[in-house]
């Protein structure tokens, strides 16, 4: 016997019967039905009985962005491709048409919406008390940025780069008016459009320089005497020559990337430096949900810890009993902070390069709050209780690095958020399915 495949086949078949009873995208299809999605629909300007095309239900927007985050999938032509042959987003799209221009202006598009979904959902939890946050970890993941190495410029080339775009646009411009066939103006109006946009990165990357340069310079350091011995002149580099040219040497221009004007090149994980966004994550330790995300630009943890502390506190209204974060959020002023605020910070005190200092001895200049968070991290219970911070919010941040967050795809610190916050809501949303927690409207 051998194939034909001329032969028409005819399958009764429908979509309910395609997934599972327990499939994971009918949880994902329950959670978007707790969630609050009257803004989403009160921004539709599709009218009955006037003309345009229908609109897309959001709630299907919702579901397909979770569950292609759920699924590692971060590409909005690829989710287009996937809804015409994988049975679990055509079971979401239930016959809507979707394209990738749509999925893609969508993802990026509501990032305070999405933050309000995350605070209501814990928040709910919360009231049916099975969210305490008695006790936060709170740590930081580099996430590689869009932009390339190669696309920081300094300011003298990224005037010129500017001014070209600009020149660009306006010639576009003028040929588009001067066009009169209809197919060579789509063309052209593409390519205006990609001008104009490249120009308005331009533009944001010499404001952002702006920004940088008006911040008041760092005073140089005095360099540290030379151990060499032998004449002070002009070949020993210790000598008032090289103190005089170590104090004159100018601080070097500032780099911007053309490409995403936010992004800045940070140390990462294994020891290289690339353009990347420093994301904060704060975790209840007992059920590992996401409570509260951040992003920055800053490639340091210090300074991380009291703005995360503030903001859960404004979100949920209560303040945690402990706070779980590792020795690059120690900071002395924080400790201070979160003490007034009435939270016990466990974090390992930072050790001296002197190695007969203890760390954990109080010192002269110490505060209070300080005196006696050095004193606690001694005891039984914080290295019980610190124990729990690789378990907790290290176990979702490798979560997120397996479905996909190794990488922004998106430009912009406001848009790279909004793709923060899609992982934090497949993360809780996985979670709670994990723990068996009924989603509640």
């Amino acid at each position: 016997m051998t194939p034909q495949r001329d032969q028409i086949e005819l399958h009764a078949v429908d979509l309910e019967s395609l997934l599972a009873a327990d499939h994971a995208a009918r949880s994902v299809w329950a959670f978007v039905q707790s969630m609050d999605l009257a803004p989403l629909y009160a921004r539709i300007k599709s009218v009955g009985g006037r003309g345009g095309a229908p609109a897309i239900d959001p709630a299907i927007l919702v579901a397909l962005w979770l569950w292609a985050t759920i699924d590692g999938v971060g590409s909005a032509r690829e989710v287009d491709r996937l809804c015409e042959r994988d049975d679990a987003y055509r079971w979401i799209c239930g016959g809507v048409g979707v394209n990738h221009h749509s999925l893609a202006d969508f993802r990026t598009e509501h990032e305070s919406w999405l933050d309000a979904q995350l605070t209501r959902s814990i928040a709910s939890l919360l009231d049916r008390r099975l969210v305490t946050l008695n006790v936060v970890a709170q740590d930081g993941l580099r996430v590689r940025a869009h932009a390339k190495a190669s696309s920081f410029r300094r300011r003298e080339k990224l005037a010129e780069l500017h001014a070209r775009a600009q020149a660009q646009v306006q010639a576009l411009k003028r040929e588009l008016a001067e066009d009169a066939g209809a197919s060579a103006r789509r063309k052209q109006a593409a390519l205006e459009r990609a001008a104009r946009e490249r120009e308005q990165r331009l533009a944001a990357a010499l404001a952002t320089m702006d920004k940088l340069q008006r911040k008041p310079p760092v005073e140089p350091r005095t360099p540290r005497p030379s151990k060499r011995r032998g004449r002070k002149g002009d070949d020993d580099p210790g000598g008032p020559d090289a103190t005089a040219a170590a104090q004159a040497k100018p601080e070097p221009e500032p780099r911007i990337s053309t490409t995403d004007a936010d992004a800045r090149v940070m140390k990462m994980a294994d020891g290289g430096f690339r353009p990347a966004f420093n994301a904060q994550l704060a975790v209840d330790a007992d059920t590992q949900l996401i409570a509260a995300v951040a992003l920055s630009n800053s490639g340091s943890d210090m300074g991380q810890m009291s703005p995360m502390h503030q903001d859960i506190e404004q979100r949920y209204e209560l303040t945690p009993e402990h706070w779980l974060a590792d020795g690059g959020f120690t900071k002395l002023q924080a400790i201070d902070e979160l003490t007034a605020r009435g939270t016990q910070p466990v974090v390992p005190p930072p050790r001296s390069r002197n190695p007969e200092v203890d760390p954990f001895e109080p010192k002269a200049t110490d505060t209070p709050a300080q005196a006696q968070w050095r004193s606690f991290m001694t005891s039984d219970f914080a290295k019980a209780l610190y124990i729990q911070r690789g378990a907790t919010v290290e176990c979702a941040n490798a979560q997120l690095r397996r479905r996909g967050l190794s990488r922004f795809n998106v430009c912009g610190m406001l848009k790279a958020r909004a793709v923060l916050l899609w992982h934090a809501l497949a993360h809780n949303l996985m979670r709670m399915r994990s723990l068996q927690i009924a989603f509640a409207a």
